[in-house]
């Protein structure tokens, strides 16, 4: 079968090599000069399946008013005449109920275990390296009642059998030697020692290069003018290249897909929330994280990159405005040289914004479309990295004909009906 995938991230990118394995011929388009260069270039670097969970949840509406008075607090909302905006804020706070969010993580945990699982297998088949680490994720409380407030997180961990280590000061410390000398500025932490870290744009270029060895086609600066359908069905891609058809469709343009699904007349509840992050040299290593820290009160994640360490955090809901904030960056710098004095040179850092394609409840759309040769890989939020190798596989199996190794039926599309 010939599939045409649309987006060249890291979802677009691992759709493309499942589908190659299972023995279809694929072909990539993407309007960047390569791949992995919008959302997938600078994320946070965590593979995190224990750290899966929808943002909407109970309590959330009093906390984004918090946030919002913050100063370097998480969350910015820049009101716009919007109504997909505002439609979607609804659609989330709906959502923000113990009940809806218990479901919604349901949903989230099996795929993103499995999706670390998968990833653990690609690399034992084709060795390929991307920073990556294998240490866990460190979640770090300022404050004592944050830390008394995680026995409704701590209690998901154990139905769905992920490992943790609830940590006091000595444990963070001998988990994350680096926070030695900050003792004084956190109390204890929620550690998930089966999360793993990595450059998600390395792995994306590598994964697309060992694709391409494999008869994978990628095309590159090429932007889609058109989608046609006819007859309930996908007829071809117009684009700056010209027509390109084929038997089957991915839809793998993160944030941009929403605006094509609405064009095909089938909405989707995916919106744009913009996130930033800094790119640190190390300088004294002995001083920088070990694997990934996620400063609960920020919602900053610090992650070690080989010799880099990046630092990712924010939730703009700011449409697709890619401007950067020099505020955001001031959030980033504090966070890390706040817990991390020292350890890299904020002065040469690199600063970064891009685009998550959010839904409101949390899980991502995998699966079919209302057109019969569409399928739909987006919508994964700040989980893209780490939900990224599951959901390829699963959308493969399924274009594939094969039962799913995991349960996708609640991620597709038709859950919003």
């Amino acid at each position: 079968m010939k599939v045409l995938v649309l987006g060249s991230g890291v979802i677009g990118v691992t759709s493309a090599w499942y589908l190659a394995e299972a023995g279809h011929e694929v072909t990539v388009i993407d309007r960047q000069p390569g791949p992995a260069l919008e959302t997938s270039f600078a994320n946070a670097g965590e593979v995190s399946p224990g750290y899966s969970s929808p943002w909407a949840g109970p309590g959330v509406p009093v906390k984004a008013v918090k946030w919002l008075l913050m100063k370097y607090g998480p969350l910015i909302i820049r009101p716009a005449l919007d109504p997909h905006m505002w439609s979607w804020v609804f659609k989330m706070l709906r959502n923000c109920t113990a009940e809806r969010y218990a479901v919604n993580k349901s949903r989230m945990v099996p795929i993103a275990e499995y999706s670390r699982d998968v990833l653990k297998a690609l690399r034992a088949s084709t060795n390929i390296a991307y920073d990556d680490r294998a240490k866990g994720t460190l979640q770090l409380f300022r404050k004592q009642y944050q830390l008394d407030g995680i026995g409704g997180d701590v209690e998901v961990l154990k139905q769905y059998g992920v490992p943790f280590n609830v940590l006091d000061q000595d444990g963070c410390i001998a988990a994350e030697p680096g926070l030695g000398a900050v003792r004084e500025k956190f109390v204890g932490g929620l550690q998930l020692p089966g999360d793993e870290t990595g450059d998600c744009q390395m792995f994306t270029t590598r994964l697309a290069e060992i694709a391409t060895a494999a008869g994978v086609k990628f095309e590159y600066g090429v932007t889609v003018k058109a989608i046609n359908t006819d007859k309930g069905r996908v007829t071809g891609v117009s684009t700056s290249a010209g027509e390109k058809t084929a038997d089957t469709y991915v839809m793998a343009m993160g944030s941009y897909s929403p605006v094509w699904m609405r064009k095909l007349g089938q909405p989707i509840p995916v919106y744009p929330i913009k996130g930033y992050s800094i790119t640190v040299p190390i300088v004294n290593a002995k001083a920088a994280p070990e694997s990934t820290v996620m400063d609960e009160t920020y919602k900053i994640a610090i992650t070690r990159l080989g010799d880099r360490i990046r630092v990712g955090g924010t939730a703009a809901i700011a449409g697709y405005d890619l401007s950067l904030q020099q505020g955001r960056r001031e959030a980033l710098e504090h966070s890390v040289g706040d817990l991390f004095p020292g350890a890299g040179d904020l002065g040469a850092a690199t600063f970064w914004t891009g685009l998550r394609p959010m839904t409101p409840d949390g899980p991502p759309i995998i699966g079919a479309s209302k057109y019969s040769n569409l399928y739909l890989n987006t919508g994964h939020g700040t989980l893209g990295w780490t939900m990224a190798c599951g959901s390829g596989r699963v959308l493969s199996d399924i274009i594939s004909g094969r039962k799913p190794d995991v349960d996708a039926s609640a991620l597709s599309v038709s859950r919003y009906n």
